[in-house]
């Protein structure tokens, strides 16, 4: 019986989130999370992804570092903590969607912060949506 009653109150939890995620505030759009064609420009391009990151153990740790000091700054939406980000030989690069230019430059600015970065490469784009 107990077990019944679990399963039945998991239940209804699970059913009234559903239903209030459902119901967006009247007049606001519910934002797209599609980032498809970026995920195709990435497809195709010659730049590395981050399926090419280095599996260096300095690579790894500089990649660490600049990931939680991105991830750290409250400031910054979480779009631009969410930022690709790859580390070969100390230069970092940057892929990926960031709210705003100041953001750009947030992002950027906090990798050059890291220990062991010697070079930035910035290629993250502003959301024009």
């Amino acid at each position: 019986m107990r077990h019944v009653a679990m399963t039945l109150g998991l239940a209804l939890a699970l059913a009234g989130g559903a239903a209030t995620a459902q119901n967006a505030p009247a007049g606001q759009a519910t934002p797209v999370a599609d980032n498809t064609k970026m995920n195709h420009r990435d497809k195709h391009d010659t730049q590395d992804t981050a399926q090419a990151q280095s599996n260096a153990k300095g690579d790894r740790e500089t990649l660490a570092a600049v990931r939680r000091a991105v991830v750290q700054d409250k400031s910054l939406s979480t779009t631009a903590h969410n930022v690709k980000i790859m580390a070969t030989g100390g230069v970092v690069t940057l892929r990926g969607p960031v709210e705003s230019a100041e953001e750009k430059a947030k992002v950027e600015s906090l990798a050059k912060q890291v220990a062991g970065v010697t070079s930035v490469e910035n290629h993250l784009d502003i959301k024009t949506n």
